[in-house]
């Protein structure tokens, strides 16, 4: 028997061209490692890193293996397992991230290690429960291990699909949030939870924080280049260590930005160099991470943030409005529409 998935067929841009839809033979369950589970898709969603190393003009590109299903985040049934799994079986429902080497999540089967994956907590949509994994985890990662409640945080971006997880997180652990967006996205932050809001289209973001003055225990920059000189701004606005943590989550980042963090970790601190470290983020499967987001989307206390949904022939088009940087929370990949209705097990 066979599936359908999209695939990559090469270095370079995510065209029509180089991304395409082939049909791969369905794993057996002899065909899986000891931790894997084979999982039907129902649902997924897109990212930035699913296209942004194979269109890296470097040799960074050459680094993974071709052809490449993209997709980091899946929701679906467990078909099989590997012999070392015991805590899932065939027919719960999952959701979950991928390995990060292999991905394949925009296939309508993927093999998927144990530790990247949770259920699906009673009553979710699966098809919403396919765009957490990727975005919540980093949401957590990023923030969970650096604060404490009463804390005050900066988000640099809060309106995408990390943005709007790591606001109801950070608010879930009882810190006081202030987000930077665009005006048209100032209702949606708030609503999610953002104590302060700085429109970066009216405000000059660092000014705005100045203002603030000192106070902040923890910046997330999610978006990385905008403003340039948020890491050297940080000995005005972070705490003293050890309490002041600057984290720059993904990969984007201008000449003006990585111009301006270098000065910050080289110079010394008389010169205009910073006294705290760049903290880049790497998200890592966990599944007590996992579980414990679970945990909160069953409660109600993180929910995901449709800004538009794709059917499975559609993908190019989903990945052309996320390469827009305008979206609004997650982009959802129907893979079985029929399904989308099943609601997880209690």
């Amino acid at each position: 028997m066979s599936y359908r998935a999209w695939q990559i067929s090469k270095p370079g841009q995510i065209t029509s061209g180089n991304l395409a839809i082939t049909t791969l033979p369905i794993p057996s369950e002899a065909d899986l490692g000891k931790t894997d589970v084979l999982v039907q898709v129902v649902a997924a969603s897109v990212n930035p890193n699913d296209y942004q190393i194979v269109e890296m003009t470097s040799a960074a590109a050459n680094l993974v293996k071709y052809p490449r299903t993209p997709g980091f985040d899946y929701s679906g049934r467990v078909i099989a397992v590997g012999r070392k799994v015991t805590d899932v079986k065939p027919g719960d429902l999952v959701f979950g991230r991928t390995d990060p080497v292999k991905l394949g999540g925009l296939a309508e089967y993927v093999v998927a290690p144990i530790d990247g994956l949770a259920i699906v907590p009673h009553g979710l949509p699966l098809q919403l429960a396919g765009a957490y994994g990727n975005a919540a985890l980093t949401a957590y990662q990023s923030i969970k291990p650096y604060v404490r409640a009463g804390d005050k945080i900066f988000l640099n971006g809060g309106s995408g699909g990390v943005g709007t997880m790591a606001i109801q997180i950070a608010k879930v652990l009882g810190c006081h949030v202030t987000v930077s967006c665009s005006t048209e996205k100032i209702q949606l932050v708030r609503s999610l939870g953002a104590d302060d809001v700085i429109d970066y289209r009216v405000s000059d973001v660092i000014k705005e924080l100045l203002n603030r003055g000192k106070v902040f225990s923890l910046i997330v920059d999610l978006v990385g280049g905008s403003p340039e000189n948020l890491f050297l701004s940080c000995r005005d606005l972070l705490l003293d260590k050890p309490k002041g943590h600057y984290v720059h989550v993904g990969s984007g980042m201008n000449m003006g930005a990585a111009a301006g963090m270098l000065v910050g970790l080289f110079l010394p601190r008389f010169l205009g160099g910073s006294k705290h470290k760049h903290e880049t983020h790497q998200t890592r499967n966990s599944r007590e991470d996992l579980d414990q987001v679970a945990h909160w989307m069953g409660k109600g206390e993180l929910r995901v943030i449709t800004d538009s949904v794709y059917e499975f022939e559609d993908v190019p088009l989903a990945f052309a409005k996320l390469k827009t940087h305008r979206t609004a929370g997650k982009i959802i990949i129907n893979v079985r529409p029929g399904d989308g209705v099943d609601k997880g097990k209690e």
